[in-house]
């Protein structure tokens, strides 16, 4: 290498450097302060009315209602209680708005509350759906948000007892509602209107989602999709749409047109959407009101109109999923209820034709080994087993390059005058002895889009939410909860809330950056170490001393990732380590190892001596 190329790489480090320090400063610090604010305030509240501090948890001093007790008495309920939720239904305006997932806790704390859903109206950041219709001049009207619906039958709902629902609107109009749920997550709603009156009248359904305001952990994640979607279906084709938040502020109305499909407002594990009769014509609409983040957020689907004569009736049927988006049960409803692409609910990613590969894998061995650290360790293995031909390669290249070192050392002296000629030389003896250069990169290439790939199943399968590997790791989704600064837990002191050292200063999936080291992110480091110190080392001093240091700055860089992929790494290096070993000692190349085996040996023996 020569120094203008030995210059280029030194300025390139600077430069990078300084951008990560920049970054640091005036982006993700003041996104850490304004996040412990919103905690801070968060608790405040948590303090003043009982409620527990969740993901949707209301903040102070927005004028709404913060005690939940106080908004579920503002209209009669009817309970809601099944395997998987809990919580009620309005007879104001026949609203699904007070929704518990069972199965979910918000943290790990075995008394940790069920992870909320839906919120009532009149609270801060109120999350609903609700089913009607929709008419014009209609005498007595036709039931909206503020009606209040007689319930005729049934006194809760649970997957055994469906209840009926009606209201008379006075001018001829008789509209009923039954409403059922299974044992998962889908709500079945019948509406039934009879015309009993001299006139003809045309009236249209329709099913929506609407969300106040955006909770402060919403929609700020690169590598993922929060807000508006849907699948829409046009001959054919379906066509799956998301609109972030940030998007949704920016176009305040969007409209689709769809034979079937389905719609609704996801977050990272869950998911409310209407889904209407899939042989009906329905638009999607979805709208936005009000300021960015604080306005109401709606996405609703409407069917055709339908013309009922006098002394007739019609009966339309919708559904609603409101629960986790676990694979296997949107699969499910996607082949019961024929719905399209309703598995892609969750955020697979543009390169879902990998990411959704893995994902089951990692379930397959799941179901085998019955935890999912042991599941990505076995997903380790297949991955080496599929490229062990080209690793094989790389690290028979590896392997010659290092017994050549000598020669090249000689090359070095003999032209170090002359890079140029340094260069051809280095090139003429890489091919009497068949050795590529470039071998040794292939590895680790292929490796980035399966790396990619389990970041994404780690960070949007709620499959991998608070799933346990052994000791001291609990979660594989989230990052490794030791630290070096209290000595993993020694010395009784959390250094969690810590500037810099502690708690993470932005997050994994946006850059975020921290000091604080775990017991894996240290190993993680270690075996990077060692497979680095395997490879013939780089020709020029600058190179070496990069090569170095980067063992060190990965070890920093991966410290913030979710456990499983710090696993994932941490096993993968030491089957390369093996594998590189074998291979290095079948060329009789020198390598750190059979070093360290002989300095064991060469110490031992002079303590018997």
């Amino acid at each position: 290498m020569n120094t203008e190329n030995s210059r280029n790489t030194i300025i390139f480090v600077v430069i990078t450097g300084l951008i990560l320090i920049l970054y640091q400063l005036f982006v993700l610090e003041p996104q850490a302060q304004q996040r412990r604010a919103a905690q801070a305030e968060q608790a405040a509240v948590a303090a003043a009315t009982g409620l527990p501090v969740g993901e949707d948890a209301p903040t102070a001093g927005s004028g709404l209602i913060t005690d939940r007790a106080q908004a579920l008495a503002a209209s009669a309920r009817v309970p809601i209680e099944t395997p998987t939720l809990s919580g009620s239904l309005s007879l104001l305006g026949g609203r699904v708005d007070d929704l518990f997932l069972s199965n979910y806790r918000q943290t790990l704390d075995a008394d940790s509350p069920p992870v909320e859903l839906f919120r009532p109206q009149g609270m801060e950041h109120a999350f609903f759906a609700q089913f009607g219709w929709t008419a014009q001049n209609i005498p007595g009207g036709v039931p909206g948000p503020n009606t209040v619906w007689r319930l005729t039958s049934g006194e809760r709902l649970t997957p055994e007892t469906p209840i009926t629902l009606t209201w008379d609107n006075g001018q001829g109009l008789r509209f009923t509602r039954e409403v059922s749920v299974d044992d998962q997550y889908v709500f079945t709603v019948r509406d039934t209107v009879a015309n009993l009156s001299a006139q003809p009248v045309t009236l249209a359904p329709y099913g929506l989602v609407e969300r106040d305001g955006i909770p402060s952990d919403l929609g700020k994640q690169f590598i993922l999709h929060e807000g508006a979607i849907g699948t829409f279906v046009d001959g054919d084709r379906a066509t799956t749409r998301q609109i972030k938040y940030g998007d949704w502020a920016k176009r305040p109305r969007e409209e689709f047109t769809s034979t079937g499909g389905w719609l609704g407002v996801t977050d990272k594990y869950w998911l409310a959407a209407i889904l209407p009769d899939q042989a009906d014509e329905v638009t999607g609409v979805v709208t936005m009101r009000g300021e960015a983040g604080t306005g109401v957020y709606r996405t609703r689907l409407q069917s055709e109109a339908v013309t009922i004569n006098p002394g007739r009736q019609v009966t339309e049927t919708q559904h609603l999923f409101a629960g986790a988006k676990r694979n296997e049960i949107l699969s499910a409803y996607e082949d019961s209820l024929g719905l399209p692409r309703f598995i892609y609910a969750i955020d697979w990613g543009m390169f879902w034709f990998l990411t959704r590969p893995i994902f089951l894998t990692v379930e397959f061995f799941f179901g085998i080994l019955g935890n999912f650290g042991l599941a990505i360790l076995a997903l380790t293995v297949v991955v080496k087993l599929i490229m062990f031909p080209l690793a094989n390669k790389a690290y028979e290249s590896l392997s010659k390059m290092r017994t050549l070192a000598p020669k090249m050392e000689e090359i070095k002296k003999k032209h170090g005058a002359d890079p140029q000629k340094q260069q051809q030389e280095m090139m003429a003896l890489y091919q009497r002895e068949k050795i590529n250069p470039l071998a040794g990169c292939l590895p680790i290439l292929v490796q980035i889009p399966v790396f990619y790939a389990l970041y994404k199943v780690l960070f949007v399968t709620i499959e991998m939410r608070h799933a346990p590997f052994f000791g001291w790791i609990q979660d594989l989704s989230a990052r490794d909860p030791s630290n070096i600064w209290n000595l993993f837990g020694l010395i009784p002191w959390n250094p969690d809330s810590a500037p810099l050292i502690g708690g993470l200063i932005g997050s994994a999936a946006t850059g975020g950056f921290t000091l604080g080291l775990s017991i894996l992110a240290i190993v993680y480091g270690l075996t990077m170490w060692l497979q680095q110190a395997m490879n013939p080392p780089a020709p020029d001093p600058v190179q070496r001393q990069i090569f170095s240091l980067m063992p060190i700055l990965f070890t920093f860089i991966m410290a913030p990732f979710a456990a499983g992929l710090l696993i994932y790494w941490t096993w993968n290096n030491i089957l390369s380590i093996l594998q590189q070993y074998f291979i290095m000692h079948r060329f009789k190349a020198e390598n750190p190892i059979d070093d360290f085996i002989a300095k064991v040996k060469a110490r031992t023996a002079s303590k018997k001596a």
